[in-house]
């Protein structure tokens, strides 16, 4: 691939990418019409997930030495044990199990010039964790193993735009990690390729403008996981909107890193002091002998019965790569909250970051929204050991909320995940003087922080992708 003016946040990349996010405009199809367009794609294609025993998988066995879950080819992933150790945090060792998949998949968004605007070729995609089966996802959301074929099945679609040397232009190419509390390690390929071929639209595709994209973040799980995370590495410029409101001009302006109430040293500084001074260990042990982990032949499941489970499903879909397969998933104990409180300094729109450690990350730390937990598993807890900032989170002012929507997590291996992502603004006087792990930071500074690998984690950036929906439209 060629990567040619404007790779990787280039003037001429961000000025396109910005064209495109203001502009709902779209020839082909309208944004009230994806609703019925991913309806027709439910209803025309046949999908069956099921929950199933451990014994019914097929190809999937626990290893009577290590206790992993895996598959017997040793490709996609498998479900290992592991002790956690560290100086963060009110909890400092625990065990869990995890996901260990260490190849790197591609979460590709192909774009075109219609009209003179750019277009993302969008996919009406199913994963079996989907509470609602089809969500708009990235055009190529593949692991190695899938698009390598380990399963025997087809080449996922439009795969060669993000494969192929010399045809197309990359805009965006960056690594970035996934949930650190059920990833050992993960990481996948966020890219944004340009093509000026002609591209024959498959019947679960369509192009559509990143306005019309951000302005469907506005609905509860709508934009998948994967989408979010490439959106968020887009190199937005800062727009001048002028008299269009308060909130959207400190918004816009928070867009330029310049802006900052912290310069981006003294970001770079906290962060890798953070790196510096906290530790994370981490060693394997056998799945079957997890302390405080119980296996019935159905889930394995933590004696309290919080945190998350570990459980089989079957799936049949006709539109897949393979018609049918069973795996494994980790199933959530209940819904998460995740939140950003932002406040404006000097009329710039400023985030309140949290440095995170979490057993998978693979540098120790990475930035985190304000609030990232499961409330329910903190009800025993003394008020001391929940997280910061907490209370603000679970009963704000309407007038303060942003954003608030129902978004899902990654489908493919997370079953039935999805948490309430919030934005709440707080007066400009609230928390001058944040606890340690706390600094706050404007959105383009998190913009250029995500331009590199294993920074912020998938639900800091996740929260990215809605900021920039709400200074495309007023909230």
């Amino acid at each position: 691939m060629s990567a040619g003016p404007g790779l990787d946040g280039s003037p001429d990349a961000g000025r396109r990418f910005l064209e495109s996010a203001l502009s709902a405009s779209n020839r082909m199809i309208r944004t009230a019409e994806v609703h019925d367009w991913l309806a027709e794609r439910l209803a025309v294609n046949r999908y069956d997930i099921a929950r199933i025993p451990f014994r019914a998988l097929d190809r999937w066995g626990f290893d009577p030495e290590t206790g992993d879950l895996a598959h017997d080819s040793g490709r996609f992933f498998r479900v290992q044990g592991l002790r956690v150790t560290t100086n963060y945090g009110p909890v400092r060792e625990w065990h869990q199990p995890i996901i260990n998949q260490p190849e790197v998949g591609i979460l590709g968004i192909l774009v075109k010039e219609f009209d003179g605007v750019l277009h993302c070729l969008m996919a009406a995609k199913m994963e079996p964790g989907n509470i609602n089966t089809i969500q708009l996802s990235p055009t190529v959301q593949a692991t190695r193993s899938n698009y390598t074929r380990a399963h025997g099945g087809s080449t996922p679609r439009y795969l060669e735009h993000f494969t192929r040397q010399g045809r197309d232009r990359v805009l965006v190419d960056v690594l970035q990690s996934e949930q650190g509390a059920w990833f050992y390690h993960k990481r996948n390929r966020n890219m944004v390729v340009q093509t000026w071929e002609d591209v024959d639209v498959h019947p679960d595709f369509c192009w559509l403008t990143l306005g019309q994209v951000l302005e469907l973040l506005g609905y509860d799980n709508l934009i998948n996981m994967d989408t979010r995370t490439v959106l968020s590495c887009l190199p937005f410029p800062a727009p001048e909107f002028g008299a269009d409101g308060p909130w959207r001009n400190a918004l816009a302006r928070s867009l330029d890193c310049r802006n900052g109430a912290r310069t981006m040293a003294d970001a770079l500084n906290w962060i890798t002091d953070a790196r510096t001074n906290y530790v994370l260990g981490t060693d394997r042990v056998p799945l079957d002998r997890l302390p405080r982990w119980t296996r019935t032949d159905r889930e394995i499941t933590h004696e309290e019965g919080k945190y998350f489970d570990i459980v089989a499903v079957s799936v049949a879909a006709s539109n897949r790569e393979v018609p049918g397969w069973t795996q494994p998933m980790v199933e959530p104990a209940a819904p998460g909250e995740i939140a950003l409180l932002v406040k404006r300094i000097g009329g710039v729109l400023h985030a309140l970051m949290r440095i995170r450690v979490e057993a998978g990350y693979r540098d120790t730390v990475e930035l985190a929204p304000t609030v990232q937990c499961t409330v329910a598993n903190y009800d025993d807890a003394p008020g001391a050991a929940r997280p910061p900032f907490l209370a603000e989170v679970l009963a704000p002012t309407p007038e303060s909320v942003r954003y608030s929507k129902i978004l899902s997590e990654e489908g493919g291996r997370f079953y039935c995940a999805q948490n309430r992502y919030q934005i709440i603004e707080k007066p400009a006087d609230f928390a001058t003087d944040p606890p340690n792990e706390f600094e706050w930071l404007t959105l383009g500074q998190l913009v250029e922080l995500v331009r590199h690998s294993n920074y912020l984690n998938i639900q800091a950036r996740s929260l990215i992708s809605s900021l920039h929906s709400l200074w495309v439209r007023e909230p």
